[in-house]
């Protein structure tokens, strides 16, 4: 199986490529994040680019060794949607708002964005690409999905101590059985999304 790799990055000619990924759409609670990378010529031999791959394709405990790595070689950038802003403008635009986010926190500014996934953003001041699959292709965006993965997890596991029967601190808000037996016991938090079908039922089921 081949390895993301820079083959992307290197069809174009200026230097500030970033790297764009989200985890989180899927989730019935707790926000998007968004994470992108820009990966300097001079720091590309670092050994920890062959390391980087889909964070899907990692366990927790290495994707955690990564974040710090990763860290110290690129320049990077998360974003955040919240629960709020899902609800009022929808996933998609959430994930392009957390994605815009992070990559305006970045100095220099990019050049060219490549997007993991075939939707792309209108009137974004960055020029970009899709690249489906793009975690599995660019060490870029695979290195940023790593970067939204913990992050995304790590504040799960937080809110998860607040309200620890949905097991928040394991499924990272995925609709998992235990999460949704909760819902049904124990009803919707302010964390969850609530034009999501099963937690606006919810909401249904308790106004009735």
């Amino acid at each position: 199986m081949t390895r993301p790799n820079f083959d992307i990055e290197d069809q174009f000619e200026f230097p500030h490529i970033f790297g764009v990924d989200e985890v989180g759409r899927g989730p019935l609670a707790g926000p998007v994040v968004s994470a992108c990378v820009y990966i300097p010529q001079k720091n590309r031999l670092h050994p920890v680019w062959s390391q980087v791959r889909d964070s899907k394709k990692l366990s927790a405990a290495k994707r955690d060794i990564l974040f710090s790595s990763i860290k110290t070689q690129c320049i990077f950038g998360i974003g955040m949607a919240s629960v709020e802003e899902i609800d009022q403008i929808n996933i998609l635009q959430a994930t392009f708002l957390a994605m815009y986010r992070a990559l305006e926190s970045c100095s220099p500014s990019p050049q060219m964005v490549l997007i993991d996934g075939n939707r792309s953003p209108k009137n974004w001041p960055w020029n970009h690409k899709t690249v489906v699959k793009g975690d599995s292709k660019s060490v870029s965006i695979a290195a940023a999905s790593i970067l939204a993965k913990v992050t995304r997890d790590s504040l799960m596991e937080e809110l998860a101590k607040t309200f620890p029967q949905y097991g928040w601190d394991t499924n990272a808000g995925y609709g998992t059985s235990t999460h949704m037996n909760a819902l049904s016991s124990f009803g919707v938090t302010p964390y969850h999304r609530k034009t999501f079908a099963p937690v606006r039922d919810a909401l249904i089921r308790k106004a009735g």
